[in-house]
């Protein structure tokens, strides 16, 4: 951060250096040197848990610190509802206390949804364009908002009472309100004298506003006709033609940013399919493709949430048929095909079998091409009987169907929903056989005689379990999480996942027989030494927390992501050999290996105190191999040749022959 990006925050925020928060986590008296160890203890904590696939963690701390609470919804709202329910001609309801429970129920999921909308989007890749401390300023100025008042044109005041959703998302518009702040700070013209006022003034609520409502309004009503071509911006050009041809058109694409175009021109091409204007020429942007590393980061397209329109699907398809990683993009076009083709015939013809399971995201999610959902389903399934279409999917009677938990009864064969229970007996736990949501048991310690559904299409959550042994655990297509298992002696996981597996505080690997494929991430916390553990063939996300010592450990034939073995002090073997991943291994607390064999191919490798080794084989390929206090070793393999730098206790080596010459050299004078 620059001393006028700190003095900003701190103009807006003059009081934010004394809170309680900002003082237990810096160590600076000023006030300045406060707030930037403020932000960027908040980037680093981010940055962690966005690492170690702790999102859903980090969501529940934003619920519980801005997500309505019970005890706060005013009675004044309960009043509104009957006088609306009054006015639409249903009588005077009366609202008991099971029917504000349902309520209340409605307007904290309905927040943590729109909530979502941001955190997703200020969590993901997509929006590393802006400094983190742009993200706070917005982040913070955004949880001001109430409701949008049309009339006035500008959002009402929130406060911890608001039972409305949070502020609407719009990419563009944010993206365009950091420029113009960006451009503030640099002392660089803002053109337009409202908007300038607006950002001296430095309220994110104020700009956000202006620039939906004028900058933005005037270009919602451009002729789209489908006759296009597609125009390539090469990665590390100027970015300006790029952003200029967005300007005007309201694409909602964060591309209409200067900042944003720039950072993703540095990083990778760019093409856009411009259809014909009014005066035939190919000016009105239609789809937008982003790549990253020579592979395709994402596609873009107008409709809402940035989702393709129907009539451009076959223009993606076609296009995409060249990049090397298609086959991912071709399940959206089919997805959106189906969609299209299920969203023209529902209200004239009936749904067949096959239809309703693709529309109710029975085997797999409709995957699309915007940040969320595709609008058309829930305008098809709100129009629809959802009992009588679950019973024909699955062959079964209405009464056999629930749509939330209240509905479970004794013949309940399918929950169309999420479940949670309290109960602390096992016993005491009925469930379907098949889960279509999230399964959650927050008391629950011995799960002795606890039976689970034979399928589960969301995660499961395991809160206080500490003993597993009877307790098998079938199909999941989603995360499997125990917070305080401590011994996993009697588990039974199924031999393939298709989610992230999380043990958070184990005490021991003796008994834990693990999926053969993860395809997701593994993170396991075991508190003491690991001896015998055999790890999945394949995974994509590894992350071993807490060992100090690992001995006669099996590591993944196949890791797809990234490996951090961050917190391991030392180790007799670490064989990685076999394994080729476009990823860093990180080695931060590691002082002593015996027999360390680094990945055949790797991008970079950070041994950052790694002082003793017998023996150390390097990578066939790499970016970069960092030893930093390595002092003591007996014998180094090299590949011929060397093509990459390799750095040990302060000395650069580059070739083959010059740091085979100094491991020759150091091996004659330890002989000595």
């Amino acid at each position: 951060m620059t001393m006028d990006e700190i003095k900003f925050i701190d103009r807006l925020y003059s009081d934010l250096y004394l809170n309680d928060s900002v003082v237990k986590h810096t160590t600076s008296k000023d006030k300045y040197k406060r707030i930037k160890e403020y932000i960027t203890y908040l980037e680093e904590i981010h940055k962690g848990m966005i690492n170690h696939n702790h999102i859903d963690i980090l969501k529940r701390m934003y619920y519980d610190k801005y997500v309505i609470k019970e005890d706060d919804i005013p009675d004044s709202y309960y009043e509104h509802e009957q006088m609306l329910a009054l006015e639409r001609g249903y009588g005077y309801i009366k609202y008991g206390e099971e029917e504000k429970k349902e309520l209340n129920s409605i307007i904290i999921n309905d927040q943590k949804k729109s909530l979502d909308v941001w955190l997703d989007y200020f969590l993901s890749e997509d929006s590393s364009y802006m400094p983190f401390w742009a993200k706070y300023w917005s982040f913070q100025g955004m949880l001001k908002l109430g409701s949008f008042d049309k009339e006035k044109g500008k959002y009402t005041k929130r406060s911890r009472h608001t039972v409305t959703k949070f502020a609407d998302l719009n990419r563009e518009a944010l993206a365009l309100s950091i420029d113009y702040l960006l451009k503030y700070l640099n002392k660089e013209e803002i053109s337009d004298k409202e908007l300038e006022g607006l950002v001296k003034n430095g309220s994110f609520g104020s700009i956000y506003t202006y620039i939906i409502t004028k900058v933005l309004s005037n270009n919602t009503n451009i002729t789209k006709r489908n006759k296009g071509k597609w125009i390539k911006y090469n990665q590390g050009t100027d970015h300006m033609p790029l952003v200029e041809s967005l300007q005007g058109y309201n694409t909602g694409w964060c591309t209409a940013g200067e900042s944003t175009a720039r950072t993703q021109l540095e990083n990778g091409d760019f093409y856009v399919y411009y259809t014909l204007n009014d005066n035939d020429e190919y000016t009105v942007p239609r789809i937008a493709i982003r790549m990253e590393n020579g592979s395709i980061g994402e596609i873009r397209g107008i409709a809402e949430n940035q989702n393709l329109e129907p009539e451009m699907e076959e223009v993606v398809k076609e296009k995409i048929k060249d990049f090397p990683d298609k086959e991912e993009y071709y399940k959206k076009v089919s997805d959106m095909e189906t969609l299209t083709r299920i969203y023209k015939k529902w209200l004239d013809e009936d749904l067949t079998k096959e239809e309703l399971r693709f529309l109710y995201e029975i085997d797999s999610k409709i995957e699309g091409f915007g940040y969320e959902d595709d609008p058309r389903i829930g305008e098809i399934l709100d129009f629809r009987d959802m009992k009588k279409d679950l019973a024909k999917i699955f062959d079964l009677s209405e009464d056999q169907i629930a749509l939330s938990q209240d509905e479970l009864t004794e013949d309940t064969v399918y929950c169309h929903g999420s479940l949670s229970f309290s109960e602390t007996d096992a016993k005491d736990i009925k469930m379907p056989k098949i889960v279509n949501g999230l399964l959650e048991f927050h008391n629950l310690l011995i799960a002795d005689g606890l039976k689970l559904p034979e399928k589960v299409n969301g995660s499961i959550y395991f809160y206080s379990l500490l003993d597993a042994r009877g307790l098998k655990i079938n199909e999941v297509n989603g995360a499997i999480i125990f917070k305080k298992l401590r011994s996993a002696q009697g588990l039974e996981l199924p031999q393939e996942m298709n989610g992230n597996l999380f043990f958070d505080s184990l005490e021991s690997e003796e008994g834990l027989i693990l999926p053969k494929i993860i395809h997701g991430g593994l993170c396991l916390d075991i508190n003491i030494e690991v001896k015998n553990l055999i790890l999945p063939e394949v995974v994509d996300d590894l992350v071993l927390y807490s060992p100090n010592y690992i001995e006669g450990i099996t590591f993944p034939k196949q890791i797809n992501g990234n490996l951090n073995l961050g917190n391991l002090r030392n180790s007799k073997n670490i064989i990685l050999g076999e394994l080729e991943v476009e990823m860093d291994l990180y080695l931060y607390s590691l002082s002593y290996c015996e027999n360390l064999v680094l990945p055949k191919k790797v991008k970079k490798v950070w041994a950052m105190i790694l002082s003793c080794a017998k023996r150390i084989v390097l990578p066939k390929e790499a970016e970069a191999v960092y030893f930093t206090d390595l002092t003591d070793f007996e014998e180094i393999i090299i590949p011929n040749p060397l093509t990459y730098e390799v750095r040990i206790d302060g000395m650069t080596f580059i070739n083959y022959e010059d740091l085979k010459e100094y491991v020759d050299k150091y091996k004659k004078e330890r002989i000595k």
